[in-house]
């Protein structure tokens, strides 16, 4: 039987359909990875048995090692988040992007942060947003579709990469991989004026080729991340801001309480944005709390 190798570029209903050098694969996963509690993601570099090669019918036989892996949504092997937002038509939800961007960095992600629907903003307060990620040390990039405002930017940087498009539902990111490649055909949604938020038109996460050495993950939307998993001690190590000062206690500092947190006083001296840091906080209390249930 002949073995290739492939990736996985999507998956419904127990199929799984992989990308090779002899085309798309319809495939099954063998019972072995059940027994491993080991589910073959998205992403994934499998090696498959062909079982109808006229038909493209195969069995994955191997998941190789994964580089990275997001639970929500399930990708394996990203290397670069692209988080979107729009700044109107759902308003920015940024206790949602922070929490995003969280496990993107547990993840070892880079990150891009875009700025969509710029068109909407008269008042130019998307600025703001630009600012203050900017001073947390991420790339921002304002984007509008309708107005074609830094799109050759956001193409430049899904280049070489595998990538996840992330968000929450209406900000645009099918709209944004429609005009990235046009032979994408992504069905868009519009907001719902009663709850301020997007339909879901992305049913599941599916990685779409754009050239043999750049993929995009469109995913469903999303309205809420747990982040429970982390550790109290090891928040701090995502919000990339603190980073560059020095506290009196060193590594035990949770930037809280503590007497001497160089943290603390970069927020007195405005080097560190108030509400990045009122977000920090939540989240300590929300994993403090998580834990606490569980016990």
């Amino acid at each position: 039987m002949i073995k290739i190798k492939g990736k996985i570029i999507k998956g419904i209903g127990g199929f799984y359909y992989v990308d090779t050098d002899d085309g798309i694969f319809e495939c099954k996963a063998r019972g072995i990875f059940r027994k491993k509690k080991k589910t073959p993601l998205v992403g994934d570099n499998v090696e498959i048995q062909i079982v109808d090669k006229a038909e493209y019918k195969a069995v994955i036989e191997k998941i190789e090692k994964r580089d990275t892996e997001l639970f929500r949504p399930s990708i394996a092997n990203i290397n670069k988040a692209i988080i979107v937002f729009a700044i109107k038509n759902p308003n920015p939800n940024y206790s949602l992007l922070d929490r995003f961007i969280v496990l993107a960095e547990e993840s070892n992600l880079d990150i891009v942060i875009c700025i969509n629907k710029i068109e909407l903003d008269e008042e130019e307060t998307y600025k703001k947003i630009v600012d203050e990620y900017s001073l947390a040390g991420y790339k921002v990039i304002p984007t509008s579709v309708k107005k074609n405002i830094n799109i050759d930017i956001i193409k430049e940087e899904l280049k070489g990469n595998i990538n996840v498009f992330a968000g929450p539902s209406g900000v645009g990111k099918s709209s944004l991989l429609n005009i990235i490649d046009d032979r994408l055909d992504l069905k868009t949604g519009i907001v719902s004026e009663k709850i301020g938020r997007g339909k879901h038109t992305t049913r599941h996460a599916e990685l779409i080729k754009i050239d043999e050495e750049t993929f995009v993950a469109d995913t469903p939307g999303f309205s809420s991340l747990s982040i429970d998993f982390i550790e109290e001690s090891e928040l701090k190590y995502y919000f990339l801001e603190f980073d560059k000062y020095e506290c009196r206690f060193k590594n035990s500092c949770i930037h809280e309480n503590e007497p001497g947190c160089g943290v603390k006083e970069a927020l007195l001296s405005g080097d560190i944005s108030n509400r990045r840091y009122e977000s920090y906080l939540y989240l300590l209390n929300e994993i403090r709390n998580s834990k606490n249930r569980r016990y």
